[in-house]
């Protein structure tokens, strides 16, 4: 695996950063009554996502969730097209039909979001099978949450994947809650990433929240998986600090929980401190990589704001059913 650079580690906190600001942006603005419906925010999963995309080439793919901001851009979007698509907009990704859950740009190698739980392993598995049948040389990622490896969906593409050697690593974001289920509640399992067992794939465990291991890992499973030897399944321990919607009262979370994790565990500041502590970046260097995405974020919104919403007459342009 290559040597980590200063470089990919600045990378690394950038992106993190922007995740995190653009989803703060997002929570604003829909208590201002900018943002119609709702939306499924990423904060305190930012390393997971950051992570597993900084290990990938260009080329290849990924599949995302319902909480996909951070994957869309951690694939390198367009934070003013991706914030016009949850502002309804016209210059949005989809035109202002998608919404956040339906955020996708092909040409950048994301597959999209999707509000199917699940759903992101059906459309993962196919683009590897169509990836390995044309001899691209790609990779997928799959993102999926703890909720979706009990999906009948998931098993049936993991089976189809192992039988076929597909170039696909399925990344479980176990972030401790399905909508308002506690992970515990909802399987049996010590370890998610056990459920590799069951269809003779490596499967594995790792912290969620270290930016730098999720990197390593995806890299070095990803390599094996482009050589051919199957699929893989990684468990990214996380926590998601606010509720499974902008609409969840979450009082299902005991009290304190979300603070303690956001206090102990953050994935940003964890960074930081990794940082500054090994001479990588001086405080004033972070500061001004935040104050550089926090003008970014500030772009995006002021662009949403100022675009278009779309004529009623082209409602249904572009819609398949």
């Amino acid at each position: 695996m290559e040597k980590v650079s200063r470089n990919l580690l600045e990378h690394l906190l950038v992106m993190m950063l922007r995740i995190r600001q653009f989803e703060l942006a997002v929570e604003k603005n829909f208590q201002l009554g900018h943002i119609y419906g709702t939306a499924h925010l990423a904060i305190g999963q930012e390393a997971s996502a950051v992570g597993a995309i900084s290990a990938l080439k260009p080329n290849d793919l990924i599949s995302s969730t319902h909480r996909g901001h951070g994957h869309c851009i951690a694939k390198g979007a367009d934070l003013k097209l991706m914030m016009a698509e949850i502002f309804g907009r016209s210059t949005g990704y989809c035109k202002g039909k998608g919404g956040s859950m339906h955020i996708a740009d092909v040409s950048a190698g994301n597959l999209g979001a999707n509000g199917i739980v699940a759903g992101s392993a059906a459309i993962a598995t196919g683009a590897a099978l169509a990836a390995k049948k044309m001899g691209t040389g790609q990779i997928v990622i799959c993102f999926e949450g703890d909720g979706a490896i009990n999906e009948g969906i998931w098993h049936e593409a993991a089976n189809m994947a192992s039988i076929w050697k597909l170039p696909v690593i399925y990344l479980c974001e176990n972030n401790q809650y399905g909508m308002g289920m506690p992970i515990k509640k909802a399987t049996n399992l010590e370890k998610l990433s056990d459920r590799a067992k069951g269809y003779n794939i490596h499967g594995e465990t790792i912290d969620g929240n270290d930016v730098l291991a999720v990197y390593k890992t995806v890299s070095r499973i990803a390599e094996d998986v482009r050589a051919g030897k199957g699929p893989a399944l990684i468990e990214c321990i996380t926590y998601r600090i606010r509720g499974h919607s902008l609409r969840d009262a979450q009082r299902y979370r005991p009290e304190g929980e979300a603070k303690k994790w956001l206090d102990t565990y953050c994935p940003i500041e964890r960074f930081k401190k990794y940082l500054t502590k090994s001479g990588y970046l001086k405080t004033g260097d972070i500061d001004a990589l935040l104050s550089s995405v926090n003008k970014e974020i500030e772009e995006a919104v002021k662009f949403a704001l100022e675009s278009p919403f779309l004529d009623a007459s082209r409602v249904t342009e572009d819609i398949y059913a």
